[in-house]
């Protein structure tokens, strides 16, 4: 059930005129552009068709999703969600909007003054902030409205085009609008902030807002991403998320599994066994072998006899590759927390604890190790192999549009939920992935899962040599970079 006015206006601005006075111009604003605009949608149908585009990438069908200034309801359609909530404060366009898309739910409300008996998975504002008297306001009604993992995604249209969209609601050619607040990205971002959001990241898009065959593809899926073209986008996006709730001493703490790939590691294995600490509500431990030509698999089998009891699961790998390993031990894990540690031990295993507090307490929903902070050991990464981790941090940051340090560390902690998420969607990109990295970064990414880095000491070898070959695997992951590139930043 959906309710509506539970928190209403201040008594000081309900009885501002100036404030009256701003809310009603602009509710006969919008019925008369509602109006004018049921047989001619101007030139803005290519633009809103974008925009359907950049949300739909950000929100899968089947979510929850509640649009504050709907409109005619039409984006929000486009998400197909699972239960779609429209609220305005035109009639007229909740009219249209409840004959065009009967299976969705819209509400005549004011913004401000929004309350809402539901949670959704995601929020869309957009082409609204630089619209209302109080965005700040606004913004503290969504705080109800949002779970832990709900995403707020809002667009608004960048200063740069502030006197060209003048000129083209004079023409005509684009739906009139009154004054507007013209507000910058980190002024949203601090009204989010103090509304009890965190913005996640940022970005540009629509570089030409007109359809125009082969160059509005150029213009707004390529050469919008570039410098200095990007500074020209008409619309400036932001993500946010709910701020991390303090973590309360009488929630269950959850299960930790372990996943170690195990290849020609027999070395190793006694000092996995004794260094892996229990964490959360209980650590099980799974190795996955990799038809070694050592005894590693015999050196599990008989470290686990010597600990019955012991928390441990032993398989061996059903293909090649350390990506198809780390998938066979999720798929048998059954802790709520998935980490996945390299049989090598030049990550420190003393150092999951610290992964495991930054998951569980809400600082990040993807934790991924970083090898490139502090200085490491003398022979614990070759220096060709530390150029190549430097190149594809910076490749990862400009494709994700966020800071990423090192995603090549075996060391990558997230939730079993996250992860049986990024399994349903791992369509989008295709089986793609032998070393498992990228699979598990780019689906974090598309999922907008809040990526967060945790630098780590990287140490030597003590046993064996590294299954990565330097040329053919680097030669791949360039292949695979370019392959992503086309399904994150050029769409």
């Amino acid at each position: 059930m959906i309710e509506t006015a539970l928190s209403p206006i201040p008594s000081a601005e309900r009885n501002d005129e100036s404030f009256l006075a701003y809310e009603e111009a602009r509710r006969r604003h919008w019925d008369e552009v509602a109006i004018r605009t049921d047989p001619y949608r101007g030139w803005g149908g290519y633009y809103h068709r974008r925009l359907e585009e950049v949300y739909r990438f950000h929100i899968p069908p089947g979510r929850r999703v509640l649009e504050i200034g709907c409109g005619n309801g039409d984006l929000l359609a486009s998400m197909q969600p699972s239960l779609g909530v429209g609220i305005d404060f035109s009639g007229e366009m909740i009219v249209r909007a409840q004959r065009k898309h009967p299976g969705l739910k819209f509400v005549q409300a004011d913004a401000h003054e929004l309350g809402l008996d539901a949670t959704f998975d995601a929020i869309i504002i957009s082409d609204l902030v630089n619209d209302l008297w109080d965005v700040q306001r606004v913004f503290q009604q969504l705080r109800p409205l949002a779970h832990p993992r709900t995403r707020v995604i809002l667009n608004t249209y960048s200063r740069m085009w502030e006197w060209p969209l003048a000129a083209a609601h004079k023409l005509g050619v684009a739906r009139p609008q009154l004054n507007q607040n013209w507000l910058t990205v980190p002024d949203i971002a601090n009204l989010l902030y103090l509304a009890g959001f965190e913005v996640m990241r940022d970005w540009k898009e629509i570089l030409w807002p007109l359809r125009t065959p082969i160059v509005d593809a150029v213009f707004n899926k390529f050469l919008v991403r570039m410098w200095p073209f990007k500074h020209g986008a008409l619309t400036n996006f932001v993500l946010a998320r709910p701020q991390p709730a303090p973590a309360t001493a009488d929630v269950a703490q959850p299960t930790v599994s372990v996943i170690v790939a195990a290849r020609n590691e027999e070395g190793n294995v006694e000092n996995i066994f004794n260094r892996v600490p229990q964490m959360g509500g209980g650590t099980e431990l799974i190795f996955v072998e990799g038809h070694s030509k050592d005894d590693t698999y015999g050196a599990i089998e008989r470290a686990i006899a010597a600990r019955p009891g012991a928390n441990t699961k032993l398989f061996r790998q059903p293909g090649k590759g350390k990506g198809d390993a780390v998938r066979k031990g999720f798929a048998e894990a059954s802790g709520d927390v998935l980490m996945i540690l390299d049989a090598d031990l030049t990550v420190p295993p003393e150092d999951l604890p610290r992964f495991y507090d930054a998951l569980v307490s809400g600082k990040g929903e993807f934790v991924n190790g970083v090898r490139l902070i502090y200085p490491m050991e003398e022979r614990a990464m070759r220096p060709l192999n530390l150029i190549g981790n430097k190149f594809f941090s910076l490749a990862f940051s400009w494709l994700l549009a966020q800071p990423i340090k090192d995603t090549l560390c075996g060391t990558k902690v997230l939730r079993k939920t996250d992860y049986e998420m990024i399994v349903a969607n791992r369509a989008y990109f295709g089986d793609f992935d032998p070393f498992g990295d990228f699979d598990l970064i780019f689906g974090a990414a598309k999922l907008d899962l809040k990526i967060v880095d945790l630098p780590i000491r990287y140490r030597e070898r003590v046993y064996g040599d590294t299954n990565i070959h330097r040329w053919s695997h680097g030669w791949l992951l360039l292949r695979m970079v370019a392959f992503a590139a086309r399904r994150i930043k050029f769409v």
